[in-house]
């Protein structure tokens, strides 16, 4: 067994952290990921810097990015004129962009009804075709919305259908708030693997109550080829309250290793960026195993 560790701290890690990293701090942070043998980085989003201060400087970002053939950059859009800019940097080598199966968190989050989102994200998709991006697509708040409470599994798959055939080339979908538990791992990916079975599927837990390695064990019972994890375990939504981040890269390639699964990632260079990166952010950091470290010592 085998599993593709997308890292993801320098934009959803980074994104609601008060400390702001300039952009030097942020280009050593993924030149850690780099070094620890990362190939897949998201490395920043293409949003509005008033919304998002902590990604003002997507661009100089992009423009740095040690360019080599054997990693694969990607970075968020929301809309059209998100996609323009980051295709403008010729810095990156696929967008990703989110579409909530709650109207309530979209409406909250990016200003969109479901409808208007999928609207979007197919333009995008499509242009991302046309322009030689790979384009991932994200179901946002697939296990719970903190607004309407639980989500119904037919809406997330209904949305997960709709970007596949809009020409998403993988759909992940999101525990967005840290609410889900490994029987709704289970039923939503072996479904939705059921429905889409060429599609590669991609998951993204957020810790935010102690789950979200439970849930990318379960993720890998149903054959997902790809996890999201954040160095230092940083992240999280500002609609989560008391979130805890995502599920720190450290604890999962801990267990993935532990597990003989095969997965990008060094663990004492992953431990050793996160050392770094609690002091340039001035706080200590969620990661279980940066703590404790690595087994046997």
């Amino acid at each position: 067994m085998s599993v593709t560790v997308l890292e993801v701290s320098p934009r959803d890690g980074l994104q609601n952290e008060p400390e702001i990293l300039s952009t030097d701090a942020k280009l050593r942070l993924i030149q850690g990921a780099l070094d620890a043998g990362f190939r897949r980085i998201e490395v920043t989003s293409f949003v509005h810097p008033k919304r998002v201060p902590q990604m003002a400087d997507a661009e100089a970002v992009c423009r740095q990015l040690p360019q080599r053939g054997d990693v694969s950059y990607s970075g968020l859009v929301l809309n059209r004129r998100g996609y323009d800019r980051a295709l403008a940097t010729g810095r990156l080598q696929e967008v990703s962009m989110v579409v909530p199966a709650s109207d309530t968190f979209g409406g909250r989050n990016q200003g969109q009804t479901i409808a208007d989102a999928v609207a979007v994200g197919s333009e995008i998709l499509r242009a991302a075709a046309r322009d030689g991006l790979r384009a991932t697509a994200t179901v946002a708040v697939a296990f719970g919305c903190p607004f309407q409470g639980e989500v119904a599994a037919a809406d997330v798959l209904d949305v997960a259908a709709r970007l596949a055939d809009a020409g998403a080339v993988e759909i992940a979908l999101a525990d967005t708030i840290g609410v889900g538990v490994p029987s709704q791992v289970l039923d939503l990916f072996g479904t939705l693997r059921q429905q889409l079975p060429g599609m590669p599927l991609r998951a993204h837990f957020h810790n935010t109550r102690n789950t979200g390695i439970a849930n990318a064990f379960a993720a890998l019972q149903v054959g997902v080829e790809t996890l999201d994890a954040s160095i230092g375990g940083i992240g999280g939504c500002p609609f989560a309250p008391q979130a805890t981040g995502n599920i720190a890269t450290e604890d999962l390639i801990y267990m993935l290793g532990r597990m003989g699964v095969a997965h990008d990632g060094e663990l004492d260079a992953v431990l050793a960026t996160g050392r770094w990166l609690a002091t340039a952010l001035n706080k200590p950091l969620p990661s279980m195993v940066g703590r404790a470290g690595a087994f046997p010592q």
